[in-house]
């Protein structure tokens, strides 16, 4: 599966922490996951007011719902990742807390961090939208 995927950063293009400006799939399947929020199964948020907390678990959630289709962290190829506030240090920590987590290898992709004003459920800091390139 990994030679379906090639991830790019031309020399023209600024250096990232991390990420790759471009990632290219050979033909297959993909998989969109629906914005992994930081709520339990029963549908309550965790770690109200603590970015941490809120991260751990849209991980854990984005793990079990790549699991659901065969995935790991390795085959994500695009992520969006919003967090409702605008300080740049917020973001960088939520940056941080991600790329060295268990789905980290899924941030080495193509990937947008964005601070937002709002986000769908009350006290919800923190959400991450994953595409990926199903393994065969």
């Amino acid at each position: 599966m990994a030679e379906r995927i090639t991830r790019i950063n031309p020399e023209q293009l600024h250096a990232t922490p991390g990420y790759h400006h471009i990632t290219v799939v050979e033909a297959g399947r993909t998989a969109h996951l629906a914005g992994q929020c930081p709520l339990d199964r029963h549908g309550d948020l965790v770690g109200p007011g603590s970015l941490d907390a809120q991260v751990d678990q849209v991980v854990a959630n984005a793990l079990t719902a790549l699991a659901a289709v065969g995935a790991g962290s390795e085959h994500v190829v695009r992520s969006v990742i919003y967090v409702r506030s605008d300080e740049r240090d917020a973001l960088g920590a939520v940056w941080r807390r991600l790329t060295e987590s268990a789905l980290g290898p899924g941030f080495t992709t193509a990937s947008t961090l964005l601070g937002v004003a709002q986000l769908g459920f009350s006290g919800q800091l923190v959400e991450v939208d994953l595409t990926v390139a199903l393994p065969d």
